[in-house]
């Protein structure tokens, strides 16, 4: 399906993933021109990109950017048991599995290659740097979950006896949170929109899926000195749903030579969907003043290949 905008172009497809599984896939592009760059969108939990990634997707699109999307196993329009979440490894590898194809198109290949992360989104681009850390450009990290903040995670005791009964009943919705539409979205019509989305999930965390995220995160907020791509955070000040210490803490720690980090005072979790349209016009407007800035650099990716290219060849010249 593809609907045309003005300025952009609107693709939805579906593709199998290697387990089978029939996943929703997305792109706006530019319609009178090439993108600059290719941009990734990971959609946070419970959440979907046609609908709630559909701002980013278009402000992106029509500052000349190539943006694409997929729906999780069990998110949004794609299969799967819906806000279940069995293996993060799984879910990673679908993303990269896509994404690289798309990348390595003829068209795409001097492109640079930036992932765009909110929340447990942020997670997974982190982990798709880490997977393969050469193949990406540059991140944009929006609240990303390398801690679930304390007010949001279950007893430490309630933890224990939850982790024990994901073998028996992973799928169950029995894991006691606060309800994160209130928690995360600020602006009240984002929330009826959501509450409204039926590719939203909104229901308890499955037993599965809570081991899963909080397993994650506390990985990720071990290893925060192993991130090295360029990268830029924006975090909401008032976020109640992930830490603002820990994106200041992935900011200092991470040996990235390249990295960036703003607070926004008064603003929630959810930056690129959730803040009124005000706050999102600046949060958007400092993060393609960020992605100008990288593609003005040069493609540094591209650099390192021409030159074991070109180390390659000198020694046979010179046999």
């Amino acid at each position: 399906m593809a609907i045309e905008y003005e300025t952009v172009r609107y693709e939805e497809e579906f593709i199998l993933n290697s387990r089978g599984m029939k996943l929703f896939t997305c792109n706006w592009v530019p319609k009178d021109c090439e993108p600059k760059a290719l941009i990734f969108l990971c959609h946070g939990y419970a959440m979907e990109c046609s609908i709630s990634m559909k701002d980013a997707g278009m402000r992106l699109a029509k500052s000349g950017f190539g943006v694409y999307g997929i729906d999780y196993e069990g998110h949004g329009k794609s299969e799967g048991l819906q806000g279940y979440v069995n293996s993060f490894d799984a879910l990673v590898d679908d993303c990269f599995d896509h994404y690289s194809k798309i990348s390595e198109r003829k068209e795409n290949k001097k492109k640079m290659r930036i992932l765009m992360g909110e929340s447990m989104g942020g997670a997974v681009v982190l982990l798709l740097h880490r997977k393969k850390p050469e193949f990406w450009d540059g991140a944009v990290l929006i609240a990303p979950m390398c801690k679930i903040a304390d007010d949001m995670r279950p007893p430490p005791m309630v933890i224990s006896v939850l982790t024990k009964l994901c073998y028996f009943i992973p799928t169950w919705k029995i894991v006691p949170t606060q309800d994160i539409v209130d928690s995360a979205f600020r602006d009240p019509e984002v929330r009826k929109e959501i509450r409204n989305n039926p590719h939203c999930y909104k229901g308890k965390p499955r037993l599965q899926t809570a081991h899963q995220l909080l397993t994650v995160s506390m990985d990720l907020e071990q290893r925060l000195e192993e991130v090295t791509l360029p990268f830029f955070i924006v975090h909401g000040e008032d976020d109640t749903v992930t830490d603002p210490s820990v994106s200041k803490l992935l900011h200092e720690k991470a040996s990235s030579i390249d990295k960036s980090f703003k607070l926004y005072p008064g603003m929630w979790h959810s930056l690129s969907y959730g803040e009124f349209p005000e706050n999102r016009d600046i949060v958007f407007s400092d993060i393609v003043v960020w992605l100008k800035e990288k593609i003005s650099m040069g493609n540094s990716r591209l650099e390192r290949q021409q030159k074991q290219a070109n180390d390659q060849i000198l020694p046979k010249m010179s046999s």
